[in-house]
């Protein structure tokens, strides 16, 4: 079994394979190219993001700066937005669904190390060499989400669609559809209602409507 099937597999794999090194090089020099674009050059940009993500859907739209592990194994839904600083370890599978949107500095992780720390640096493969190993776990975030600046979401969650997660949250277990959660470990404050309509909010809404 080749190292990237070893990932999608979820068992161990050596981080530090040329294979594994040669599509961690080609993402990390595409994330250089996008960061050193204008925020102007959107045809350029859009030629970077194609090369650099699996699967990137119409109306993207990615601040920057971006940092992409793998970039190949992360597939990004339509009219998505996130702010400064999305930071990507996509060694498993990231799956983010339709119109989510990502305050600053949003993270999400997939691999995971050893918790002893001689297994950390250390143990043996098949035909006993010595080599570092990790493992990861996918992550899928549904359609509709929004995630407030600083959330970090790590291996293994799914979050729901339509979910609004706080502001420096540490999401560890998955999230069910259609609730606000926040925290470090994240939880579920509530749920959505049509209570949380801007419309309610007379103060804030000002002269502007709500599509009903």
């Amino acid at each position: 079994m080749k190292e990237e099937e070893k990932i999608m597999s979820g068992v161990l794999f050596c981080p530090g394979d040329p294979s594994l090194r040669q599509i961690k090089r080609r993402a990390h020099d595409l994330n250089t190219d996008y960061n050193h674009t204008y925020e102007d050059e959107t045809e350029k940009r859009q030629e970077i993001l194609g090369k650099l993500i699996g699967r990137l859907g119409k109306g993207a739209l990615i601040q920057g700066p971006v940092f992409f592990h793998y970039g190949v194994h992360t597939e990004i839904g339509e009219d998505f937005f996130a702010n400064f600083n999305l930071t990507v370890q996509d060694d498993a599978h990231v799956t983010i669904g339709d119109r989510c949107n990502f305050g600053p500095n949003v993270t999400i992780v997939t691999p995971i190390h050893p918790m002893l720390a001689r297994e950390r640096e250390v143990m043996l493969d098949k035909d006993g060499n010595k080599k570092h190993f990790c493992y990861a776990k996918p992550v899928h975030i549904g359609n509709d989400c929004w995630f407030g600046a600083n959330v970090v979401v790590c291996p293994g969650v799914t979050i729901g669609d339509g979910c609004v997660i706080g502001a420096g949250s540490i999401v560890v277990k998955d999230i069910p559809a259609g609730v606000f959660a926040a925290g470090n470990p994240c939880r579920v404050i509530r749920e959505i209602t049509e209570k949380d309509s801007m419309k309610y909010k007379p103060e804030i809404l000002a002269d502007n409507q709500v599509i009903e």
